[in-house]
């Protein structure tokens, strides 16, 4: 673990590694949203339906659930370098597909794949987690995914910009591809400047592949348990695929997709047992143990905290734009306040955590978020625009310093499974936003919003069975030497 001091206008050692992932990981959030500022001249270009644009928004968050799952995976076992270089460069191809399409079909194939990207997040979880001691993990966590996730927010500023200065027809394709040469570039960076530990560290890997590993029986089936959302929330994409959602997909197609999640859903089970058959057979020697509980409520919380974000930041443009009647540009540029307090609020999240405990930290942010969405649910033309953007704002504290939080604690449960604990709790932040999108097409904003709260409040809850992380964790490596890793 690297010792030198925390110096944010530092590029050596470990602050290096942290400028080089939260960089790639802004690139990548730019990549996978290039297409949504510009929908409306990709639309007026080709001839677009409104349910067709539609689709395309929901195609591009669809893969991301199982591809953190499978990238955390990849990662523990081939090092957060040369995964985190190889996606950025393989998602280039998807994404100069969609800039060069010419048809829905090529769009909507080109925007499913790009879902991969979206992945890239629970590489630099890992990397960080390999350079940085436990009491600055969380500031620096925050860092990557903080400044990390502005990349959705400077390709809405940008990529319009850049588009409307070439000019049509060609204007929002270009802007398109050079977010894919982008990728390119930082993949090759990566690849050049990163190494997987600090020198003379051990980097430690799972002891077998194809499923997440565990230390208990009753670990077992709760890790069966926490699989089944991401499942049901791919089928949900599904419905809304279908001809009941937004005519995509064939009712033959359908039926062909639930069959292929259940097989999928069978297989996942059947490796599962072969990864962790032997905790049925003998117990594991204690030293070794993580309690899977951990991950399972930091699934609970991501769910709340970054699903909310990406639902709230899908629909709040039109809530203020109805609220008090603003024009959409008006509108976007007041709701970019929720997205822009990501610079701050995440990373800020991390430093709190480090210094005042992540179990404590948790409690007290996730309550503030549930708080936060109940007084939002409260904002109607009766308030002054002012006090409904400081109240959005506050509650963007909550949530986004929430995930810091999370993130601060990740890394601090079991090493060898850090990129699959991140994979895991990471998806389950998609899995939320895809359901608190389909409750907001359902019920009325504020019922939404009052949705959120609750959900956080039931989370709340679910800390009270969380550990506060102490002491060490025992990695053994390759050679049978056990490794003690400090936690708190």
């Amino acid at each position: 673990m690297s010792q030198e001091k925390f110096n944010l206008f530092s590029f050596k050692g470990k602050m290096k590694i942290m400028h080089l992932s939260w960089m790639a990981f802004f690139v990548s959030f730019v990549v996978w949203f290039n297409a949504a500022p510009l929908m409306s001249l990709i639309s007026e270009s080709l001839g677009l339906t409104k349910e067709q644009v539609k689709t395309l928004l929901i195609l591009n968050v669809a893969l991301t659930i199982p591809a953190r799952v499978v990238i955390g995976m990849v990662t523990d076992k081939f090092g957060p370098r040369k995964v985190y270089s190889s996606l950025m460069v393989i998602c280039s191809l998807p994404c100069f597909l969609f800039a060069f399409a010419d048809s829905f079909t090529q769009l909507a194939i080109a925007r499913f794949l790009l879902g991969f990207i979206g992945a890239g997040f629970v590489v630099g979880i890992r990397m960080i987690g390999e350079w940085f001691p436990a009491k600055e993990l969380g500031t620096a966590e925050g860092i990557y995914g903080g400044w990390g996730n502005f990349g959705s927010a400077a390709a809405a500023f940008c990529l319009p910009v850049l588009a409307l200065a070439i000019g049509e027809p060609y204007g929002w394709r270009a802007a398109i591809a050079l977010t894919g040469v982008m990728s390119i570039i930082i993949g090759v960076i990566y690849y050049i400047g990163a190494s997987d530990t600090p020198k003379g560290s051990t980097y430690f890997k799972p002891k077998k592949s194809g499923a997440m590993e565990v230390t208990s029986k009753g670990d077992f089936w709760l890790l069966l348990l926490m699989k089944l959302p991401m499942y049901a929330t791919l089928g949900l994409l599904c419905w809304k695929l279908s001809p009941a959602g937004v005519k995509m997909l064939t009712p033959t197609m359908v039926t062909a997709v639930i069959v292929v999640l259940a097989v999928l859903l069978v297989i996942d089970f059947y490796n599962t047992w072969q990864v962790n058959r032997h905790v049925f057979e003998k117990e594991v020697p204690e030293f070794e143990r993580y309690q899977f509980k951990q991950v399972a409520v930091l699934n609970v919380l991501y769910f709340s905290t970054f699903g909310s974000e990406l639902a709230v930041v899908s629909m709040l443009p039109m809530f203020f734009a109805e609220t008090f009647s603003l024009g959409l540009a008006q509108a976007g540029m007041v709701a970019s306040s929720y997205a822009f307090m990501n610079l701050m609020s995440r990373p800020g999240g991390g430093w709190i955590s480090d210094r005042f405990g992540r179990k404590s930290t948790l409690l007290i942010l996730t309550a503030g978020l549930a708080a936060g969405y109940f007084t939002v649910a409260q904002i109607d033309a009766s308030w002054s625009l002012p006090l409904a953007v400081v109240a959005v704002m506050a509650c963007s504290f909550f949530v986004q310093a929430g995930e810091g939080a999370v993130f601060a604690a990740v890394p601090l449960i079991k090493r060898r499974l850090t990129g699959q604990i991140a994979g895991m709790t990471g998806a389950y932040g998609n899995v939320g936003a895809v359901f608190f999108l389909t409750v907001y097409s359902l019920v009325s904003v504020q019922a939404f919003f009052y949705t959120i709260a609750v959900s956080a409040l039931f989370g709340v809850g679910c800390l009270l069975f969380m550990r506060e992380p102490k002491g060490h964790m025992a990695e053994v490596d390759e050679n049978g030497e056990v490794t003690l890793i400090s936690v708190g």
